[in-house]
């Protein structure tokens, strides 16, 4: 066996497929198997990069100056006035304070007062989650996995063997009977139009926002900055352009129109509202992610580009956010973290998901074979620096010493012998989240994450249930995994959620909220309807 393929080999799986009784040739009457070789996830405990663990610390002792300061001045100032009675206590401050004159005093409160004012200015404001809202399509729109096959052959635009590959993705995918694609798909007619792609647009976008205004009785005029994210389709003029003409928003709002940038696109749209409403104050902001299914269908016969065609459906969220203090008391979360990572700089990463033209010049988006072994990469990476953010003192504790033991002094050759090094100690992050949202990508992604992370089918419910009832909806998955776990009414204050995300480019980003108070079942909610169906719906 090749060394390179050697090294690969535990990243390989294997299935036995029962492919029936043989018809004719040899074999005719007796049952014939084949066995289907499958890539995995890379196993996390095999390989931790310690570099990525001090980007994560890094993070962590920004602050640092304030735990190594605080807890001395708490202890000298301890061992000044335990003693004292309160008598003795005021007679000496009264005391100290009559040998200074009126101006003298007054200086003093003068930089006590300014000292602060700088810190609390300086310090990163907090950002707050307002509400959120995510577009539940008309039932017109709504294909079962047989109706959608049917559609497609009925079309005209596939072959049999095409059809019967998506027919093979679809009933493997861990999609469910009601998810949502636009009716130019299913015409003979060419839907990648920008005429289509605006009135998909248009219908997904406006209903989601629609929606958010009218939950958080927000004037759009009163909204300062706008963020959409849209990876496929980017019209002129943009969509945040389209949006400000259809609502007639202020003529000095900073908007942003983020394309390009895959399913992880969501977060880096957060990041950027973030760090726009730091530099403006008494701000709100919204960020609106989405993707157009019709724009990216793709019609032609190359396997690696249908599957796309498979797993994206209708969907769009609207996402409001303040830095404003006074809505501390009306807003659901807390933004405590972000952590983005990027592998771009790795060609094979980079090609992981690529538009182009097939050879019949049909665009769309073709994906690697190496797809999910890349992504395991990516989310190891991440999950890496995220860890000192979020972990107890106890796991990062054990998780750092046994990887510097294992750096220090594992592995080697000792007495002539090839010595591996010892695993490194993996931490339980359900020990840091009560709630985990991971993008809905697919069945085998979200298997190989529970896996891999060692997660329980509670932690997983609300991924799988929205790639059952919705499908891929791309960047805005998570956040109708979010609306699930609201409807169930999971969410108490305090609870600390994690948002995960993985998209084209490489990229693997993190968001963690932290709840403020318990959330109780919303009025408008896309779960409503079907909520007393899961997790029972899940048993497929």
């Amino acid at each position: 066996m090749p060394r390179g393929m050697a090294g690969e080999q535990h990243l390989l799986s294997t299935e036995i497929v029962n492919r029936g009784i043989e018809s004719t040739g040899p074999d005719a009457g007796s049952m014939t198997f084949s066995v289907r070789v499958r890539r995995r996830l890379p196993d996390f405990v095999q390989s931790v990069n310690l570099k990525y663990v001090k980007l994560g610390y890094h993070y962590l002792i920004n602050h640092g100056i304030y735990l190594a300061t605080v807890p001395i001045l708490v202890l000298v100032f301890s061992a000044e006035v335990g003693n004292l009675s309160r008598e003795e206590l005021w007679r000496k401050l009264w005391d100290s304070t009559a040998r200074y004159d009126l101006a003298t005093v007054l200086a003093f409160f003068g930089v006590f007062v300014f000292t602060l004012s700088v810190y609390f200015m300086s310090r990163p404001r907090s950002i707050y989650l307002l509400d959120f809202a995510c577009f539940k399509p008309a039932d017109d729109l709504k294909v079962s996995k047989e109706q959608f096959i049917e559609l497609a052959r009925q079309s005209g635009k596939f072959d049999e063997a095409s059809i019967e590959f998506q027919k093979k993705i679809v009933h493997s995918s861990g999609i469910g009977d009601e998810t949502y694609v636009p009716k130019a798909v299913m015409s003979a007619e060419n839907c990648c139009t920008m005429k289509e792609g605006r009135a998909e647009a248009s219908m997904v976008i406006f209903g989601a926002l629609d929606e958010l205004f009218d939950k958080t009785r927000l004037r759009p005029k009163d909204v300062g900055v706008l963020v959409v994210n849209c990876s496929i389709f980017n019209p002129t003029p943009s969509l945040s352009a389209m949006i400000i003409n259809h609502y007639k928003m202020r003529g000095n709002i900073l908007s942003f129109n983020l394309g390009g940038m895959g399913c992880s696109a969501g977060i880096i749209g957060l990041d950027l509202a973030r760090d726009m409403l730091q530099a403006n104050p008494n701000n709100y902001a919204v960020v609106v992610s989405t993707e157009m299914v019709g724009y990216n269908w793709y019609p032609g016969r190359d396997r690696s580009m249908l599957i796309p065609n498979c797993f994206f459906r209708m969907g769009c969220s609207a996402v409001l956010l303040s830095n404003r203090r006074s809505d501390s008391r009306r807003a659901k979360y807390r933004l405590e973290h972000i952590v983005r990572t990027h592998k771009g700089a790795d060609d094979r990463c980079f090609r992981s998901i690529y538009q182009e033209e097939d050879e019949q010049r049909y665009k769309g988006l073709r994906i690697s074979k190496d797809l999910v072994e890349i992504g395991g990469d990516a989310l190891k990476t991440n999950i890496t620096t995220l860890g000192p953010l979020v972990l107890p003192f106890s796991e990062q504790l054990l998780f750092f010493a046994a990887l510097v033991r294992r750096h220090l002094f594992g592995g080697g050759i000792v007495d002539g012998e090839d010595v591996q090094p010892s695993k490194p100690y993996i931490p339980d992050y359900k020990l840091a989240f009560e709630h985990l949202c991971v993008h809905a990508a697919s069945k085998t992604v979200l298997d190989e994450l529970q896996r891999n992370l060692e997660l329980n089918d509670k932690n997983m419910e609300a991924s799988r249930a929205t790639l059952h009832r919705f499908g891929n909806t791309s960047s805005s998955s998570i956040w109708y995994e979010l609306a699930y776990l609201e409807a169930n009414e999971k969410v108490q204050r305090g609870d600390r959620v994690w948002q995960l995300s993985f998209g084209s480019g490489f990229k693997c980003n993190s968001a963690v909220w932290r709840s403020i108070r318990r959330i109780r079942r919303p009025s408008r909610n896309p779960w409503l309807e079907c909520l007393d169906r899961y997790p029972e719906a899940l048993q497929y």
